[in-house]
């Protein structure tokens, strides 16, 4: 009865350990015998008891490789902390057992080993503007690196890049001196630009002011001429009525002549008067003629 009971408790184990249930986006590997027979995929599977024994099982899911901050010297020889993150997944789950001894060690200082090459090449500064060129760098050389691995790199992003204290420190000032020369040079800008503005304002200012007077001048001096003509011509006008009257009359003449003497002097007299020093050139022979001719048109008059 024991030997019975024996016999179904382990035919009962070999049945149960012949049956392998593998669950979604994992693999397992087998091994009959110490040799690689095969790879159980997702689903129920059947292996052959006590022959084959199960070595490996490891999902085919996306894997995150968080590397911790490791030290690394710039081109320009300044010490930085650079961490980063890896995307990862196996995709032949034969080649990352069988081809590397513990995967994610050595993914992790490969990573490491690839970040300090990296970052050796480029000055400091250089190291903050190109990140996006060192995560394609890295990208590009870790997936060619873990391709015997049976792994697919899939993305690689630096999170961290600190420098040292006394680099932070001195990049402080540098960027406090920076950022108090571009207040200078846009104050001085600023400056610039209001005097100039105010040095055409008042120019303008001028060149208007001028303009306004030139043309008051010119339409004053365009009203004195047209009041000039306007004057002679009216002057002309009467002198040719009186002329027109006295046409052949001797005597009348002669008294148009004494009119126009005696106006001469009143005008002479009048720019004599005014406060500015004058000098009147006047004919004498045309002031005795004038006084003949009131003599004669005095005696002219006693005798009529």
């Amino acid at each position: 009865m024991e030997q019975l009971f024996f016999i179904v408790a382990l035919a009962g184990s070999a049945i149960f350990g012949s049956v392998k249930i593998v669950n979604e986006k994992n693999e397992y590997l087998v091994e009959r015998l110490g040799s690689y027979n095969k790879k159980l995929s997702p689903g129920l599977n059947f292996v052959v008891p006590f022959l084959d024994k199960v070595v490996y099982k490891d999902t085919i899911r996306d894997k995150i490789l968080d590397v911790p901050p490791q030290s690394c010297i710039t081109k320009d020889n300044v010490s930085i902390s650079v961490d980063a993150v890896v995307y990862w997944r196996i995709v032949d789950m034969e080649k990352a057992y069988y081809k590397i001894e513990n995967l994610q060690s050595a993914m992790q200082n490969l990573v490491l080993t690839q970040i300090r090459s990296e970052i050796g090449k480029l000055e400091l500064d250089e190291t903050f503007v190109a990140r996006t060129e060192i995560n394609n760098i890295l990208l590009r050389e870790l997936d060619i690196a873990t391709d015997p691995w049976g792994v697919k790199v899939l993305r690689v992003e630096l999170k961290d890049i600190t420098p040292s204290i006394a680099v932070q420190q001195s990049m402080e000032q540098q960027m406090t001196a920076e950022r108090k020369k571009r207040a200078s040079i846009l104050t001085s800008e600023g400056e610039r630009d209001s005097a100039i503005n105010s040095a055409q304002g008042r120019a303008e200012a001028k060149l208007l002011e001028a303009e306004a007077m030139k043309k008051a001048a010119i339409l004053e001096a365009e009203a004195e001429k047209q009041q000039q003509i306007l004057q002679a011509q009216a002057t002309a006008e009467a002198l040719q009525i009186v002329v027109n009257q006295l046409r052949g009359d001797t005597l009348a003449q002669k008294a148009l002549q004494f009119l126009l003497t005696q106006q001469y002097l009143e005008t002479g007299k009048v720019i004599g008067s005014s406060e500015s020093s004058k000098v009147m050139f006047m004919d004498p022979s045309s002031i005795v003629s004038t006084l003949e001719g009131m003599n004669s048109l005095i005696d002219g008059n006693t005798r009529l």
